[in-house]
């Protein structure tokens, strides 16, 4: 079932999600499935936590000896992920909990996690910088990231184009980094 709609997800987005479809595939009940997952959000939200998953652990491989290039290398492989992962990504931020119910906190640490990953080469790069201003300045360069990327992905209205993302994602990092330098 897992399987399915993982499969799903990637190939079509999470709009093309059903569970009649992911019943009929994985060969059992439609009752089966919320056996399985609870309801429809937990099914969604077992592929979200795997797609959290292997976000992180491609850029915890990033090196990590100098604190630009690390940055640079986050940017990077956020990139090489949407771009390989691009509906399973959308679905991470698509995705809306039925009757306005909360994310669970364990997704919501996940993320969290991955934004954290920024934390360390900005806290090296700003050393002076007050731990919770580098927090917010972490999740601040990886929102931009994800949004630059995001908007790329899908060429929409005024988005950088997809063959320029990499050089314009090294150009913001190095903006950035010049910027919060300055302000230091």
């Amino acid at each position: 079932m897992l399987d399915t709609a993982r499969r799903i997800i990637a190939s079509k987005g999470l709009i093309s999600l059903k569970v009649r479809d992911v019943a009929e595939a994985a060969e059992c009940s439609i009752g089966s499935v919320y056996n399985e997952f609870g309801d429809f959000d937990g099914l969604i939200l077992t592929v979200n936590r795997e797609t959290v998953q292997l976000l992180t652990s491609k850029l915890r491989m990033v090196p990590s000896d100098d604190p630009r290039a690390q940055l640079h290398g986050l940017a990077t492989g956020y990139l090489e992920f949407a771009v390989e992962h691009t509906n399973l990504l959308r679905s991470l931020f698509e995705h809306r909990m039925e009757k306005n119910r909360p994310f669970p906190k364990d997704i919501l640490d996940m993320v969290m996690e991955a934004f954290a990953l920024m934390y360390s080469p900005l806290s090296r790069l700003l050393s002076k910088r007050d731990p919770d201003e580098l927090l917010l300045i972490a999740r601040t360069m990886f929102s931009a990231t994800h949004g630059i990327i995001s908007l790329g992905l899908e060429d929409r209205m005024v988005a950088v184009p997809s063959p320029n993302l990499r050089q314009q994602l090294a150009q913001f990092v190095d903006a950035q980094l010049k910027g919060l330098s300055a302000h230091a």
